[in-house]
């Protein structure tokens, strides 16, 4: 008996020890590898759901790490742009012809009436940079064998969010579903992808739907129309005057 007990115990430590033999910082690495962007242009469009109406806004960006240069073209807003430079959004009215520095609540807002916030977009650093995490379970999801890992705000992290649950594709290396938590445990956001392409053995995801928890009847898409990775681009376009 005693023998069969032991043999059980190994048996339990040996699954467990197979199953997290990975470390969830490295899974999180591997994430961070496929979907961090260190320089990128992206034409892309979001598709704004609000009880029964749908807004469609396409944009053309620039991005550098922590600097990015959005430009709407839809006609109700072309124009319109937003440059963020680490820390500070400015946003541009060609009809005002006038720059705002979004701050504070203000960044709490939809972007352009949609379920990203401006927060959402100024959040460039690597998660791992951000947050602890930690493998909770594996399970299947979208048919794909994931990790599900929990991430917790690092102290003095300038992070968006308190805590993100994140399911992660096991062989893809990619976010299909995450989660996203107030301190308080309330559920604020959670986004869902649903197609994936891969670009020279990187894969990204090239459409995401992103519901707000806090309004009803809402839901955004954003879709990537095409995406050049490490493009060349030009001295000054980080710029205020890049603005205008």
């Amino acid at each position: 008996m005693k023998k069969v007990i032991l043999l059980l115990v190994i048996f339990v430590f040996l699954f467990s020890y197979s199953i997290f033999a990975v470390t969830a910082d490295e899974i999180i690495q591997k994430r961070d590898d496929n979907e961090y962007l260190k320089t990128a242009r992206v034409e892309s469009k979001m598709v704004i759901n609000n009880n029964n109406r749908k807004l469609e806004k396409v944009m053309i960006s620039l991005i550098d790490g922590n600097k990015a240069l959005v430009e709407f073209t839809n006609p109700m807003d072309r124009g319109t742009k937003f440059l963020k430079r680490e820390d500070n959004l400015w946003m541009f009215f060609p009809d005002a012809e006038d720059v705002v520095k979004l701050s504070g609540h203000m960044l709490e807002r939809g972007m352009m009436g949609s379920d990203f916030s401006y927060k959402d977009m100024m959040e460039s650093e690597k998660l791992t940079e951000l947050y602890n995490f930690e493998i909770i379970e594996e399970q299947e999801y979208q048919k794909r064998p994931c990790y599900v890992i929990e991430g917790i705000k690092k102290q003095g992290a300038e992070a968006t969010y308190y805590k993100r649950i994140v399911w992660i594709d096991k062989e893809r290396h990619i976010g299909l579903k995450e989660e996203l938590y107030a301190e308080s445990g309330k559920l604020l956001k959670e986004i869902v992808v649903q197609e994936v392409q891969e670009f020279d053995h990187r894969w990204y995801p090239t459409k995401s739907v992103m519901e707000d928890k806090l309004r009803e009847n809402t839901s955004t898409e954003f879709i990537i129309e095409s995406i050049e990775f490490n493009p060349e681009i030009p001295e000054g376009t980080f710029s205020l005057q890049s603005l205008q």
